[in-house]
């Protein structure tokens, strides 16, 4: 029987489909779509067993293999759970790397249990992510981004997430974008990156958004690269300026590194672990820019760091974190924010707070 095949990209991620990836887990790991569902014909120690069959003994024994793994109970195990993703979600699609035989394997099973015929990505993983490496660069030729820039613990990210033609690049690259900025939980791959960033690029053109607001950034979010391109076009567009509050900036920055941040690691690792590796993390995270700060500045930063990480583990108060902050932000943040700002001076069309900017945006 020949199984449908599906080679409409485009359609696929602007239905948002649902997407079953029978790759092993060390495949999925290193690349693949948002929401995709990761149920493996193969796991990883069967994989490589089978690779060196292939190596050795060439591919009818390496097929003979495979079959002698997953038989029995491995395959009503693995088709059970297909079967049951396939009726959850009856216009999803499903992949291997290539779209080969594990693909083929998959929708075999599926048929011979509940008389569906699933369609496989035409030419499987590969094919989408080299469509997503293509789409990338001719959508970031189409937009025109307009910049959000504005002192650390402004806001900027609040203003990103209330327009409907922005882009979200912290969001994507599951960081902040600071020193500080690191969640509890690893940032995306590199190729997960780009992947989300262009299903994101796409979805606005389709939407005929061309003006995309972004926030400023550097070349990397976090250890996440933005494509060359993009970062260059971002470099070159207008600039809108948010203007914030010292004391507000304060409560932001002290929401975000301290309290978000704090309940993120005690619910990923549990109240005390999750306290002291929040801890952990927050002290590393300053020694990091200890060179940039000097030494004597350093010492008296992570005292007051020190200070108010025991005061809030014996009050559950975030207060006393007020002082390092603030004095992180107007002695660290702020000066290079005024000097790299002085450099794009030519670019900056538009001034206000963040009443005013989200205003401004919304006109356009």
């Amino acid at each position: 029987m020949e199984f449908p095949e599906i080679s409409n990209f485009r359609e696929l991620f602007l239905k948002d489909t649902a997407f079953l990836d029978v790759r092993a887990p060390i495949e999925f790991k290193a690349g693949a779509f948002p929401g995709a569902s990761n149920i493996p014909l193969l796991n990883d120690k069967e994989r490589h067993l089978i690779g060196l069959c292939y190596k050795e003994q060439g591919q009818s024994a390496a097929i003979d293999l495979g079959k002698n793994l997953i038989d029995g109970q491995p395959k009503a195990m693995r088709t059970e759970q297909w079967q049951a993703f396939a009726q959850q979600h009856p216009e999803g699609v499903l992949y291997c790397f290539r779209g080969g035989m594990r693909s083929r394997i998959a929708q075999e099973w599926i048929h011979e249990a509940t008389g569906i015929a699933y369609p496989r990505i035409k030419g499987g993983y590969k094919a989408l992510r080299n469509f997503l490496l293509q789409e990338i660069n001719i959508s970031i030729a189409e937009i025109q981004p307009i910049v959000l820039g504005g002192r650390t613990g402004a806001g900027k990210t609040v203003v990103i997430r209330q327009l409907q033609n922005s882009i979200d690049l912290e969001g994507l690259a599951w960081h902040r974008g600071s020193a500080f900025g690191g969640h509890a939980t690893p940032q995306p791959s590199q190729i997960d990156f780009e992947n989300s960033l262009s299903i994101e690029l796409i979805r606005h053109r389709a939407a005929q958004n061309s003006k995309l607001v972004l926030e400023d950034e550097s070349k990397a979010v976090g250890s996440r690269h933005l494509p060359p391109l993009l970062y260059e076009r971002m470099s070159l567009g207008p600039l809108v300026i948010m203007d914030t509050p010292l004391q507000e900036r304060i409560d932001n920055s002290i929401q975000e590194y301290v309290t978000s941040t704090l309940a993120e690691y005690q619910a990923a690792f549990g109240m005390e672990e999750g306290f002291q590796k929040w801890a952990d993390c927050a002290s590393y995270s300053l020694q990091r820019i200890s060179k940039r700060l000097g030494s004597m500045r350093y010492k008296e930063m992570a005292s007051k760091l020190r200070h108010a990480i025991d005061y809030l583990q014996r009050t559950g108060s975030p207060e006393a974190h007020r002082e390092w902050v603030s004095q992180l932000l107007t002695e660290y943040y702020d000066p290079m924010y005024d000097y790299q700002t002085s450099q794009k001076k030519d670019r900056i069309v538009y001034s206000g707070s963040m009443a005013d900017v989200l205003d401004y945006f919304r006109s356009l």
